[in-house]
C-alpha cells in the first residue's frame, strides 16, 4: 500500500511540476509579445480646428467608430473587461485631465494610437480595435483628433492592465487579437472616400464602425473569436442572414434595436450608438450589405 501511494505521490509531483513548467512557458512566450515594441513613423495629417470639424469628429466617436463604448461617455476611460482568467482591461483616458493621455499626445501620437494601436512608448495597446480603425480616412481621423482635444478634462487615472492565462493561451494560438500592432501593415494608408450615399461609403463605414470586428470578415456571424463558448454568437449579414430585411427593417434594427417581426436584438448589438448614424449613413450601409455575396452562418 505504501509503494501506490508513494508512486500516486510522484505522479502527482510529476504533474504539477509539468504544469508549472507549461504555465511558465506560456507566461514567458506571451509576456515576450506583449512587451514588443514598434516603431511606426505614422502619416501626418492636418488636424482641422473649426467647429464644424469638431461636431464631425464627435459624430464619428459616437455613432461610427464607438470610441465611447470603451472609453465611456466623457471619454475619461475605464474598465471595459472583467474577465480574470481572460483579462482585465482599462481604456485610457482620453482628455487632458489628471490620468489622461490628451494633454501629452502630439497629432502624431493619436494617429499612431488611433489606426497602428501603438502607444508613445512602442508598445502595442490592447484590445484597442485599430484593426478597425486603420481604414479611417484623413478628413474623418482629423475630425476625430479634433474632437478629441477638444474634450473638458476628467480626472481618472487608469489601472494597470492584466493579462490571464486563459487570454494568453488564446493570444499565442492565435485565437485571440489583443496585439492588433502585430496584424496591421503600418505602411498602409487608408484612401479617401467619398462621403455620399453608396455601397462604397456603406463599405467603408462597415469596417471603420468594426462590423467585421465582430461578423467577421466576410459578415457571416458565428462565434467570436476569443469570447466564452457560451457568448452570444454574432449574427450573420450576409444575404443568407439578413436577405429577408428591407431598407425600412434595417433602419428599425440601427435605430430601435429591433429585428422583423418585431423582437429585440440582443444588447451586445450596439444599436445605442448607430441609432445616431445619419439616415444617409444607415442607407449607404444597407446598400453596401446587398453587395455581399450569401454565405453559410458562421463562416467569418
Amino acid at each position: 500500500m505504501r509503494k501506490i501511494f508513494r508512486a500516486a505521490a510522484w505522479g502527482a509531483s510529476a504533474l504539477l511540476v509539468l504544469a508549472l513548467v507549461a504555465g511558465g512557458a506560456l507566461y514567458i512566450a506571451s509576456q515576450r509579445r506583449l512587451d514588443r515594441t514598434w516603431t511606426v513613423a505614422g502619416h501626418a495629417l492636418t488636424v482641422p480646428t473649426d467647429s464644424l470639424a469638431v461636431v464631425r469628429g464627435q459624430h464619428v466617436a459616437r455613432a461610427i467608430s464607438k470610441c465611447i463604448d470603451c472609453h465611456r461617455e466623457d471619454l475619461g476611460g475605464g474598465q471595459f473587461i472583467d474577465v480574470p482568467l481572460m483579462a482585465r482591461l482599462y481604456a485610457s483616458n482620453l482628455t487632458r485631465g489628471k490620468g489622461g493621455v490628451g494633454g501629452t499626445y502630439t497629432d502624431l501620437d493619436w494617429e499612431r494610437a488611433i489606426r497602428h494601436g501603438v502607444r508613445r512608448d512602442g508598445t502595442s495597446l490592447l484590445f484597442m480595435p485599430a484593426l478597425e480603425f486603420q481604414f479611417l480616412n484623413d478628413d474623418d481621423l482629423g475630425a476625430l483628433i479634433a474632437y478629441l482635444k477638444s474634450l473638458p478634462p476628467v480626472d481618472r487615472a487608469r489601472k494597470p492592465n492584466s493579462v490571464g492565462p486563459i487570454g494568453r493561451a488564446l493570444m499565442l494560438k492565435g485565437d485571440l487579437a489583443l496585439i492588433p500592432a502585430e496584424r496591421i501593415d503600418h505602411l498602409h494608408h487608408a484612401a479617401a472616400v467619398p462621403m455620399s450615399v453608396s455601397a462604397e461609403y456603406g463599405h467603408y463605414l462597415s469596417e471603420v464602425g468594426g462590423c467585421t470586428g465582430c461578423h467577421g470578415d466576410h459578415l457571416s456571424g458565428g462565434h467570436i473569436p476569443g469570447t466564452p463558448p457560451d457568448w452570444k454568437a454574432a449574427a450573420n449579414l450576409t444575404p443568407t442572414g439578413i436577405g429577408h430585411y428591407t431598407e425600412e427593417d434595417f433602419f428599425r434594427a440601427l435605430r430601435e434595436g429591433i429585428r422583423p417581426p418585431g423582437t429585440p436584438l440582443d444588447s451586445l448589438m450596439p444599436f445605442r450608438n448607430t441609432k445616431h448614424m445619419t439616415d444617409d449613413e444607415i442607407r449607404s450601409l444597407w446598400l453596401f450589405l446587398r453587395t455581399v455575396p450569401a454565405r453559410a452562418y458562421g463562416g467569418r
